[in-house]
């Protein structure tokens, strides 16, 4: 008979039972010389102690405009290093850093505002083509909490100026007031019933989670470690910058946002050590014109996640990239995100094939549908998981929160799992719908109640259809009104600068009913065989 799929992450090290601001203190106090922060594209490099001094001059402004612990802070920038920066200064004073999608339109900008509470806003004056300080000022009237919003490119340094009538033990006095388990951070997925949710997470949740990332990494004091990965997902924020600060090691940003050759010159200028990504990052690398010519030397590790890697993308990042100790992490935001991760010495075969074993100090189970019995292993089940990196819960909505976390204090994730002999799991589905692009989770319902919004249209159901690029693309397909007129141009337009980019459909499909069971229920399965089917037919013809 086979052992039940059930695994705890014993471990010899214990968990860190402190706040975020005093985990750096620590860390600047043992290697304050050392670079804690480089942005080459803003020409800045900081050593642990000034990245300290700049966090200290940070939250005396944040004191000095009168954040009150547990009050709502949000940050909308892509990456720079006044983003690391706001990250500790606001765990320092204990206020709740909300990270607002820099692809947030209109729509998902009021509703993280207002769904969260948020007083202050700090935000860069634009991203890409979309101006911020504009979409800011539109939503401003519905928005009634929002007070200050500061441009991080125009006020910064007035605002740490505003930190001089505080003294350093008035800030002594917040910090000592805080304790781990205190809300800090809250992220907002996508919800299976429509608008996003915000998981909140504490100090102990994302300090400990990135510290043992870097444990699994084994980071030291030399480590330099390249994240070209967004820091407003956990992926950036814990992986990345709290696995670097618990160890000493270097947190380097090669730009606002991805670019494969900036990212292969700053791995090389910069000597890193290690390199994060989700596939298609490192796909992009390895395709891009300099790769051959780009020094990897200094790399031995990093981390691939976000989607499933390719067999062969994962021999070529070891091989060419020089990274025979890249690993793969799993988990989801509300776990603060990891519950499993490879590790650096596994044969390659568990790498590709599953998702790791279990994380230090963390529970996974797989159980059957009716959530109570823990399936034997090898057997299908969904993925759930208890321990410090469980949430506490989604902002502001306790029946989300009792929906994904049982009386148990399991968190159902929703992914169909399998458990190996050896306690590796591997991800075989998903109950729920989430689409997986490029690393972006997406959930349909959101998409459909916003196409439910276009007067022309009765209906929509939104699907994955498999990408060789992103793993998934967005597929609609739409049910017009009766004599109405639709096609997937008018859709796309009515789309842009409502709903994020990476959510717009690639696909559209027209069609005066969808397949349905006899009872009623709409089949999504069939609908993706048909899918798959029609978009592999097409493609065959173009070839």
């Amino acid at each position: 008979m086979k052992p039940p799929a059930y695994v705890h992450g014993a471990s010899d090290v214990p968990l860190l039972g402190e706040t975020i601001g005093n985990n750096l203190k620590r860390t600047v106090a043992r290697v304050g010389a050392r670079e804690a922060l480089v942005a080459p594209a803003q020409d800045y490099r900081a050593t642990y102690t000034e990245l300290w001094d700049a966090t200290t001059a940070l939250a005396k402004a944040l004191l000095a405009r009168g954040v009150a612990q547990g009050d709502r802070v949000g940050l909308w920038s892509p990456n720079r290093f006044e983003w690391v920066i706001i990250q500790y200064a606001t765990a320092r004073v204990g206020a709740v850093l909300v990270n607002v999608n820099p692809a947030y339109k209109t729509q998902e900008l009021r509703h993280a505002l207002n769904q969260s509470g948020l007083g202050l806003l700090l935000l860069s004056r634009r991203f890409r083509q979309t101006d911020y300080v504009a979409m800011v000022d539109a939503v401003r009237p519905d928005c009634p909490t929002l007070g200050d919003a500061v441009v991080l490119d125009d006020d910064w340094a007035e605002l740490l100026e505003e930190g001089g009538a505080v003294t350093n033990a008035d800030l002594a006095v917040r910090e000592a007031s805080l304790a781990f388990d205190d809300p800090i951070n809250i992220q907002y997925t996508s919800g299976t019933t429509g608008a996003p949710k915000g998981a909140t997470l504490s100090h102990h949740n994302i300090l400990n989670n990135g510290f043992f990332c870097g444990e699994v990494l084994g980071y030291t004091k030399v480590d330099r470690v390249c994240i070209p990965v967004p820091f407003y997902h956990c992926f950036g924020m814990v992986i990345g910058n709290l696995a670097c600060t618990s160890h000493g090691a270097c947190i380097v940003t090669p730009g606002e946002t991805f670019d494969a050759g900036q990212t292969l010159a700053t791995v090389e200028a910069e000597r890193c050590t290690a390199l994060y990504g989700v596939p298609t990052m490192f796909i992009a690398q390895i395709d891009h014109p300099n790769c051959d010519t780009t020094d990897f030397s200094s790399l031995r590790t990093g981390v691939m996640a976000g989607s499933p890697c390719p067999v062969e993308v994962m021999k070529q990042v070891r091989e060419r990239m020089h990274m025979p100790e890249v690993t793969i992490c799993y988990g989801m935001t509300e776990t603060s995100p990891v519950s499993t991760q490879s590790r650096v010495d596994d044969p390659i075969e568990k790498r590709v094939t599953t998702v790791g074993a279990v994380h230090p100090h963390v529970e996974v189970k797989i159980v059957d549908p009716d959530g109570r019995r823990v399936v034997p292993r090898g057997e299908r089940g969904e993925l759930c998981t208890r321990g410090y990196s469980v949430m506490l819960g989604y902002w502001n909505d306790d029946h989300a929160t009792g929906a994904a976390i049982d009386s148990g204090r399991w968190m159902h994730t929703g992914d169909l799992a399998t458990m190996d002999d050896d306690g590796y799991v591997s991800i075989v589905g998903r109950i729920k719908d989430m689409i997986i692009r490029g690393g972006e989770n997406i959930y349909p319902r959101e998409i459909e109640e916003f196409l439910y919004t276009h007067p022309a249209v009765a209906d929509a159901q939104v699907i994955g259809v498999p990408s060789s690029r992103y793993g998934e693309e967005v597929m609609a397909w739409v049910q017009p009104k009766p004599q109405a007129q639709l096609d997937a141009d008018t859709l796309t337009a009515f789309c842009r600068g409502a709903i994020a980019t990476f959510k717009i459909p690639r696909y559209w499909k027209i069609v005066d009913a969808f397949p349905m069971t006899v009872t009623g229920k709409i089949q999504k399965f069939r609908m993706r065989e048909i899918a798959a089917t029609e978009l592999s037919r097409s493609e065959d013809e173009q070839a």
